[in-house]
């Protein structure tokens, strides 16, 4: 598998980052996920790397949370299937895409994250997962979402690792921002 996170073949995959989903996690390790996923999002945009994000059953579970939707380039896109991959809009979006390797975060690492990135990288897809970008209710859940991720052929990274592998070079105003964002 090819490490390498090219900012021309890369895209970010937002899996049910929900309001709703939101109280049931650990709150610290929320705070630090939202966080991870800010950072993600911003460079998706200053990169202009496509972002394509879930939502699993909004109507219950509520839409994605405010502070990340407003970074967004598009609406998310409603599913009830856990894997998105298995909703036949988000994996047209996906195609549309043209990007061959995928970053991918969200809620719940054992559930639907699991399922996204193990259907994803069955269909050919490189996928790497920021452990720091991913949250479930239950450690033991996160832990085995995780090994799963990587059973099925992911590459577990972290947020920082990511971005500074998408930017490729320390220096300019991107670099700048992002590096001061982390500290």
């Amino acid at each position: 598998m090819n490490l390498a996170l090219l900012p021309e073949d890369t895209a970010i995959i937002l899996v049910d980052w929900q309001e709703r989903l939101c109280p049931a996690m650990p709150q610290d390790i929320l705070e630090r996920n939202a966080r991870n996923v800010t950072h993600l999002l911003t460079l998706a945009a200053r990169l202009d790397l496509p972002v394509i994000t879930s939502e699993q059953y909004p109507r219950g579970l509520g839409p994605t949370v405010p502070a990340l939707a407003e970074l967004l380039p598009g609406d998310a896109l409603a599913k009830t299937t856990f894997s998105a991959w298995r909703d036949a809009e988000i994996a047209a979006a996906i195609k549309r895409l043209g990007r061959r390797t995928l970053v991918v975060a969200g809620m719940e690492t054992h559930i639907c994250v699991f399922q996204t990135v193990r259907d994803l990288v069955a269909a050919g897809y490189a996928v790497q997962v920021p452990a720091d970008a991913v949250v479930s209710r239950a450690t033991a859940n996160y832990r085995i979402g995780l090994d799963l991720c990587r059973s099925a052929g992911a590459a577990i990274t972290t947020t920082e690792t990511a971005l500074f592998d998408l930017m490729q070079v320390a220096g300019g105003d991107v670099f700048k921002e992002i590096s001061r964002r982390i500290r």
